[in-house]
């Protein structure tokens, strides 16, 4: 049985109707507010095309956990 979110707020207007299990292989600039240049920046630094990528990279995932970390750390 597919799922079924609404993740319009976070999505480009051109991927909204994208289903669930093909955004992890769309690019990232599928997400909203990254633009093209933002999704080429992201490449050429990180060599980050997908939202997968962005998900999986290293640096995001150490950030998600300092900020994790610090806010149990309160």
């Amino acid at each position: 049985m597919p799922i079924s979110l609404n993740l319009d707020a976070l999505l480009d207007k051109s991927f909204e109707s994208t289903p669930l299990a093909e955004l992890a292989d769309s690019p990232v600039s599928a997400l909203a507010g990254v633009s093209e240049a933002d999704a080429e920046a992201l490449q050429k630094a990180f060599n980050i095309k997908t939202v997968a990528d962005l998900a999986g990279n290293k640096y995001v995932k150490a950030a998600q956990a300092i900020t994790e970390l610090a806010r149990v750390a309160k």
